[in-house]
C-alpha cells in the first residue's frame, strides 16, 4: 500500500472537481466519499442535492474564517493511498477506516481531543482512494504535519501486516521522487506510457553512464534531444542544471524543468562529478579493478570487455561495503549502457531490468569512487561502440554480457539484504528477473549452435569429457550431465582443448569463482565463463566443424532455446548421462 503526499496546492475545488469527474479519466467510476472530518460531509457523488461547491465551502470554512492576510497561500493537502495491484478489493469500510489512521499518523486529524483539520476521503476507483484536507485546524492553527509522507508510510506498513495485503519494503529515504498523481494524469492525457519525470530520469540516467566530464554529459543530454538549462555561479563556476522535454508544457505553453536532484538523488551535478573524478584519482591498489582501456571497438568486442569487467567485480561479495557500493553503481551504469545499445529482441528487458535496478544503485553507503573504473570503461564502451545487431558474435557476446551481469545483480541483491536494504535488495531481484529473460532471448541462437556441435562430437569424445568434468567438479557433475546445456559445454570444452588449455582446471576455476547456487542452468553459465577466460569466440557458428567433431557438418543458423539461466527442457536424449 502506498500514500502519495503531494504538495500543498491553493484550489480545494478544482481538486475536488478532479476526484469526481468520471468523463475523462477510464478509472473513475462511481466516485463517492468513504469518510470525512465528522461522518456527515456532503457526497456529490451519492447524494443528488449536494455539490461541489458543498463540500468545497465545508472544508474550506476553518479557512476562510481567518483574517485574509493570515490565510495560507497553499491550504490544501492532498495524499492518494493506493492498493497493490496483488491486493484483494477492500470493502469502503475498510477504506474508511484506512483514511481515518492515515490522517491521523500524519497529524492532519490526530484524535484523542486534539484539534484537527477538516477532510474527506474520495473513492473513485477500486485499488485506492484519495483524502482531501484544508491545513488550518479547527481553532485556526497549522496542523504538526511536519514529515507527513514519511509518518503515512510508516502507518501503512502497520495497515498491511493488519489487513493481510501486499507488505511494502520500508524505505531509507535514498529513492527518487515518486511523479505525483497531477504528473500521472498529464503522462495519461498526452498518451505517454511514462510521465515526463520518469522519462527525464532514465535520460539522465544513460547520458551519466561512463562520461567522464561535464562537456560529454551535457552534449550526450542535448543529443538525446532534452532541454537543459545551467545553474552557473558568478564567477562563471557550474553549479547545477535542468533538463525539460520539449513537448512537455504547463500551462503558460512553457517546458517544465526538472533539476537532477529532484530526478534521483544521484543525479545532482556535484554527485554525478564524482564519477568522473573518481576516474582520474590514485586509488589504492587494494580492491581497486583498473579498467582497460580500449579505443572504440565494435558491439562485440564492448560486450566482451563488459562480460569480463563484471567478472571481476567480486568485491560485491567479498569486499569493502565502500568499494561494494561503488561496483553496485556502476552496474547500474552498465546495464543503462547495454539498455541503450541493445537489439530489439532484448530492449525491453534489459531497459526494464535497468529501472529496477536504480532503487538499488543508492543507499547510505556511501560509494567510494575510482573502485569502479572498470565497470564504468564498460558503460563507455557499450555507448561509444553503438547499437548491437543481435546475431552472430554480436549477439552471443550480448547473451555473455548478460549472463555475467544477472550473477552481480543476484550478488548486489544479497549484498542489500545483508545490510537490511529492503528496498533495494528487492529492485535488485527485480532487475535479476529480467535480466533472466534478456539472456533467454539473446542466447537461444548462440547456444543452439553449440548444442548441435556438443550432440555431433564423436561418442569416445563426448565419454573422455564426462570422465573429465567428474573430475573436475564432482559435486555438480550429474546434475550438469542432466542438463540439455551439457552438449553446448561438451563443445566448448572441446574448443578449448584444441585452443591449449588445460580443460579440467579452467572448468574448476571458473565453476568457483562465482556462486552457481541461482543459476538454473549450471552448464549454461559454465559455458559463458570458460568462452570469457580462454578467449574463446562467443559465436562458435563460424567455426569448421572439425575442431570440435572431426567432420563438417552445415550447422549454421540452427537454434534451439536456450535453458539458462532459465529452465530445463523435458523429453531430452540423456543416453550420453551413462557414458
Amino acid at each position: 500500500m502506498i500514500p502519495s503526499v503531494n504538495p500543498s496546492g491553493s484550489d480545494t475545488r478544482g481538486l475536488l472537481y478532479y476526484l469526481y469527474e468520471t468523463g475523462k479519466y477510464e478509472d473513475h467510476t462511481d466516485p463517492h466519499l468513504v469518510a470525512s472530518f465528522d461522518g456527515m460531509s456532503p457526497d456529490p457523488g451519492r447524494q443528488p442535492s449536494a455539490t461541489l461547491t458543498d463540500l468545497q465551502q465545508l472544508l474550506d470554512q476553518p479557512v476562510m474564517a481567518l483574517a485574509k492576510h493570515a490565510r495560507p497561500a497553499k491550504h490544501v493537502w492532498h495524499t492518494s493511498v493506493r492498493a497493490d495491484p496483488g491486493d484483494r478489493i477492500l470493502s469502503d469500510e475498510e477504506w474508511a477506516g484506512i483514511a481515518r489512521r492515515i490522517v491521523a499518523a500524519t497529524g492532519i486529524d490526530p484524535g484523542d481531543g486534539q484539534p484537527g483539520c477538516r477532510w474527506a476521503a474520495v473513492r473513485h476507483a477500486d485499488d485506492h482512494i484519495h483524502i482531501v484536507a484544508t491545513l488550518v485546524t479547527e481553532d485556526g492553527h497549522r496542523p504538526d504535519d511536519f514529515r507527513s509522507g514519511a509518518r503515512a508510510q510508516a502507518e501503512a506498513r502497520l495497515i498491511e501486516k493488519e489487513l493481510g495485503l501486499h507488505q511494502v519494503a520500508p524505505g531509507d529515504g535514498t529513492a527518487a521522487q515518486r511523479p505525483t498523481s497531477a504528473e500521472r494524469h498529464k503522462a495519461e492525457r498526452q498518451g505517454r506510457e511514462r510521465t515526463a519525470r520518469e522519462e527525464l530520469r532514465e535520460t539522465v540516467r544513460r547520458a551519466v553512464a561512463g562520461a567522464r566530464s561535464d562537456e560529454e554529459f551535457f552534449d550526450r543530454l542535448a543529443t538525446a534531444g532534452l532541454l537543459i538549462r545551467k545553474r552557473a555561479a558568478p564567477s562563471g563556476d557550474l553549479l547545477g542544471y535542468k533538463v525539460a522535454l520539449p513537448d512537455d508544457l504547463n500551462k503558460d505553453g512553457e517546458p517544465v524543468f526538472y533539476p537532477g536532484a529532484r530526478l534521483a538523488p544521484d543525479l545532482s551535478l556535484p554527485r554525478i562529478r564524482e564519477r568522473w573524478a573518481g576516474d582520474a584519482q590514485d586509488v589504492p591498489a587494494a580492491g581497486r579493478e583498473d579498467a582497460i582501456r580500449t579505443e572504440p571497438g565494435s558491439p562485440a568486442a564492448a560486450r566482451r570487455g563488459t562480460a569480463s569487467a563484471v567478472w571481476q567485480a567480486v568485491v560485491v561479495e567479498h569486499g569493502e561495503d565502500a568499494v561494494a557500493a561503488a561496483h553496485i553503481a556502476a552496474a547500474g551504469e552498465v546495464l543503462d549502457a547495454l539498455a541503450k545499445t541493445s537489439a530489439a529482441h532484448t530492449r525491453r528487458e534489459l531497459r526494464d531490468a535497468a529501472t529496477a535496478f536504480e532503487r538499488a544503485s543508492r543507499s547510505h553507503v556511501r560509494a567510494v569512487r575510482g573502485h569502479d573504473r572498470a565497470l564504468r570503461q564498460a558503460a563507455r564502451d557499450l555507448v561509444q561502440s553503438g547499437p548491437a545487431l543481435g546475431r552472430g558474435e554480436d549477439g552471443a557476446t550480448t547473451a555473455m554480457a548478460i549472463d555475467m551481469l544477472f550473477f552481480l545483480i543476484t550478488a548486489a541483491a544479497h549484498w542489500h539484504a545483508r545490510k537490511g536494504h529492503a528496498q533495494q535488495a528487492e529492485a535488485a531481484t527485480r532487475a535479476a528477473a529480467h535480466l533472466r529473460t534478456a539472456y533467454q532471448a539473446a542466447a537461444a541462437q548462440p547456444l543452439g549452435v553449440l548444442y548441435q556441435r556438443g550432440r555431433r562430437l564423436s561418442r569416445p569424445m563426448l565419454q573422455r569429457q564426462t570422465v573429465l568434468l567428474r573430475e573436475a567438479l564432482p559435486e555438480l557433475a550429474e546434475q550438469i550431465l542432466a542438463e540439455p546445456g551439457w552438449y553446448a559445454l561438451a563443445a566448448t570444452i572441446a574448443e578449448a582443448e584444441a585452443a591449449g588449455h588445460d580443460a579440467a582446471v579452467l572448468l574448476s576455476d571458473v565453476a568457483g569463482r562465482r556462486e552457481l547456487g541461482t543459476a538454473d542452468s549450471v552448464s549454461d553459465v559454465l559455458v559463458w565463463r570458460m568462452r570469457r577466460t580462454a578467449d574463446l569466440p562467443a559465436d562458435a557458428s563460424h567455426l569448421p566443424e572439425t575442431s570440435t567433431a572431426g567432420r563438417r557438418s552445415a550447422t549454421r543458423g540452427t537454434t534451439t532455446r536456450p535453458s539458462a539461466p532459465g529452465r530445463q527442457r523435458s523429453g531430452e536424449d540423456t543416453s550420453h548421462k551413462t557414458l
